[in-house]
């Protein structure tokens, strides 16, 4: 047999496959065309019959709804660097305050664990937990110790979270996201966000693909499917759970509300909600303000409403094979996981979108093979023109005419495949991006092929039992913010710059009242003066410190903070300064706060430490009406008369000022409630209401009368009027 019979009888097996492929894409592309025609039938009912009867619903009405307490939720197997990135730029980002952010780590990741301590250090909003078994295990598994751990801090705080929101430790969060999440937890159990990975350039192929994929899946199917069935998969990050959703998750999980053997238990949860009837929804929200969109594209040529939609950011990986394993570890959860766990139901409509999840298996080799037929056709034309007197065959398309209408079909299905990819990626990304899409999907068919490949090999490495097989990482990548800094102790800072000894610190620490912190038992011992304690505290604090003069503050300038926040943060308003509200106060507030100050202010602020006990005394004088809390004037009259020289008269004021505390910080010092906790519960009190703190805690169960009392009774016994300090002076100076 010559090689030309060879050729020819490869030629016309290649046919008959060809031909087989071109009817199984044409049975595939016509179920993607009726997604693509439910999509833009309904948006052409709606822009005509819905939006022009309802009035712009925008992010300022989200900003006028009560802050609910929200948990986020992130997991952590080799995150060293990651998660303080994420902390300080969810507190610069986020427009809220009332959020706990929870960290799972494992007992045998010691580095991931030392930086989230160094964040929770900055970040009182921050917990640690460490998980039962050391890692990695399922992300799952490691979810379900984080959720336990939540359900702890809640009986400590006696506060309900309303939500609960997984993220992975690189998402980049949008401005809006958890008061969209605070709108919708009203009536959802499962709230899913847009992802839009971060853009690497149009001819970073590996990465663009997912940009590609996602833009259509999130901007399209999605919406289809929410709108079709009513069920949503998580994305398993930008998801937010109902309390309800939760507790209804730990009940028919025996306690734990994810699967662990699962490798995509954002997929799953999905339909076990669906079955007991709880509301799930894909929501696109557009905000109009850029500012709240600081993180989406800059192409001029995107769209200004899709452009700006709440969504999760973060960036995919960048190498075939990194890209590979993250894929193959979607298809065993979705595909072969999903198929042994969610059999086909009674509901036709369900059975579809479970049908459209587990095709993919196999039209990624479908698109394979059709490349690879589509590259020989190409070699072999390509060489019967560079030999024009060379043999001819006939081409293996051209015979018949249902080939040739097989061909002219799949063609036109194949051009409306890239033109919606293309409108969708335009959408979000810009008109570069869109034109570059189609380049991509060759590569993209490869890397989904290999994916596919290395799946089943995992599969039938575990003797056909998906559910054995191991959580399979990628490795996360995060934006670059400021750098975080680690707090030093108090006292290894004043040792440092020698003003005082260690056997001073001792001393200090063993005369130390129970509910004093070092700082003051130094100044109480007369060991340093109130300065040079200021400033220490300050360098801790990464701040600055100045000296105030508290009742001297101007009623124009106390008038710009409002009683509420002065009360909530503890704080005084100083001045205003190149644009900038200087603000002052005792202790470190966190970024958080900082943000949520500057936000309700509305304004550019600095915030800097001033001497103990000074902003207390100025909260009294000029929010609560307390003329008796300004000690100046009797200073003054002592003076004047004699009983007192001249210059005493800071030093008694430095000492009136370091017994003065309020009743939440002796609260936190006396040991009857952590910091953390406390953070947690002034988020809930309203402090423009008439009701005092301590009442709040007896009522809400946080605090029994009795340590009510006992701390009321520190407080006074802590805090010294000036007459008892003048009345001290002169017996002192008596005795001398």
């Amino acid at each position: 047999m010559s090689w030309v019979d060879i050729f020819a009888n490869y030629l016309f097996a290649l046919r008959s496959i060809a031909v087989t492929l071109m009817v199984l894409m044409l049975i595939f592309a016509v179920d993607d065309v009726f997604v693509d025609l439910y999509y833009w039938s309904r948006r052409a009912w709606r822009a005509i019959f819905v939006y022009r009867k309802r009035a712009v619903f925008d992010e300022k009405n989200l900003l006028k709804i009560k802050e609910k307490p929200l948990a986020i939720m992130v997991p952590a197997w080799q995150e060293v660097g990651v998660v303080a990135k994420m902390a300080e730029f969810t507190a610069a980002e986020l427009d809220y305050e009332n959020y706990q952010i929870f960290v799972g780590t494992y007992p045998n990741d010691q580095a991931t664990q030392d930086d989230v301590d160094a964040v929770c250090e900055r970040f009182p909003n921050i917990h640690k937990v460490v998980c039962a078994r050391p890692g990695p295990t399922s992300k799952a598994d490691c979810l379900n110790n984080v959720i336990a751990s939540i359900l702890r801090f809640e009986e400590k705080t006696k506060v309900k979270f309303a939500g609960f929101i997984m993220h992975d430790a690189e998402d980049v969060v949008s401005a809006m996201e958890l008061r969209l999440f605070n709108h919708l937890l009203e009536n959802k159990d499962l709230i899913q966000l847009p992802v839009y990975p971060f853009s690497r350039g149009p001819f970073h192929f590996t990465a663009g693909h997912y940009l590609d994929e996602f833009s259509e899946m999130h901007g399209k199917d999605m919406i289809v499917r929410e709108s079709f069935v009513g069920q949503v998969p998580s994305a398993g990050v930008g998801t937010c759970f109902s309390r309800r959703a939760i507790i209804k998750l730990s009940e028919e999980g025996d306690g734990l509300p994810f699967d662990i053997q699962s490798l995509t238990e954002d997929y799953d949860i999905g339909f076990r909600m669906k079955t007991w009837g709880m509301e799930e929804i894909f929501v696109q929200f557009s905000v109009t303000d850029k500012k709240y969109a600081r993180y989406a594209e800059k192409s001029k040529s995107r769209s200004d409403r899709a452009g700006n939609v709440v969504c999760v950011r973060e960036y995919f990986p960048e190498t075939l094979s990194t890209s590979v394993r993250q894929k193959s570890r979607w298809i065993v959860g979705i595909v072969f996981q999903g198929i042994q766990v969610h059999k086909w139901s009674s509901d036709w409509k369900l059975n579809y979108f479970l049908w459209r999840d587990r095709k993919g298996v196999i039209a990624h080799f479908l698109s394979f093979l059709a490349t690879l037929i589509v590259i020989q056709v190409a070699i072999i034309w390509v060489i019967e023109q560079l030999s024009p007197d060379g043999y001819r065959f006939m081409s293996i398309f051209m015979e018949g005419k249902w080939t040739t209408l097989l061909i002219q079909i799949n063609f036109y299905f194949f051009v409306n495949r890239v033109i919606q990819r293309m409108i969708f990626v335009r959408r979000y990304y810009g008109i570069i991006q869109a034109l570059v899409s189609p380049l991509r999907l060759a590569w993209g068919n490869l890397i989904n092929f290999l994916a596919n490949w290395r799946a089943i090999k995992q599969v039938l490495a575990q003797g056909g039992n998906p559910r054995r097989v191991a959580w399979d990482k990628t490795e996360h990548e995060y934006p670059t913010v400021s750098e975080r800094t680690r707090g030093h102790s108090l006292g290894s800072i004043l040792i440092a710059k020698y003003k005082v000894t260690e056997q001073q610190i001792t001393l200090a620490l063993e005369k130390r009242l129970a509910d004093e912190k070092l700082g003051q038992s130094l100044l109480r011992l007369k060991i340093l003066d109130m300065d040079t304690l200021g400033e220490a505290l300050a360098e801790q604090a990464n701040s600055k410190y100045e000296r105030i003069e508290p009742f001297s503050i101007s009623d124009e300038i106390i008038n710009l903070v409002s009683k509420k926040i002065a009360l909530k943060y503890r704080l005084l308003p100083l001045r205003e300064e190149n644009g900038q509200l200087i603000l002052t106060g005792e202790n470190r507030l966190s970024p958080v706060a900082l943000a949520s100050i500057a936000r309700q202010l509305d304004r550019k602020i600095e915030y800097q430490l001033c001497q103990l006990g000074a902003c207390t005394v100025g909260i009294r004088f000029h929010y609560l009406g307390d003329v008796e809390s300004n000690p100046t004037d009797k200073i003054k009259r002592k003076v004047a008369s004699g009983s007192i020289p001249d210059n005493i008269q800071q030093t008694l004021l430095d000492e009136y000022y370091n017994s003065q505390i309020l009743f939440g910080d002796a609260l936190q010092q006396a040991g009857f409630i952590e910091p953390a906790v406390f953070n947690q519960i002034i988020m809930e009190f309203d402090y423009s209401s008439n009701q005092r703190l301590g009442d709040y805690l007896v009522e809400h169960g946080l605090v029994s009368e009795q340590v009510l009392q006992e701390v009321i009774e520190l407080q006074k016994s802590r805090q010294q009027s000036i007459d008892s300090l003048i009345s001290h002076y002169a017996t002192t100076q008596g005795e001398k």
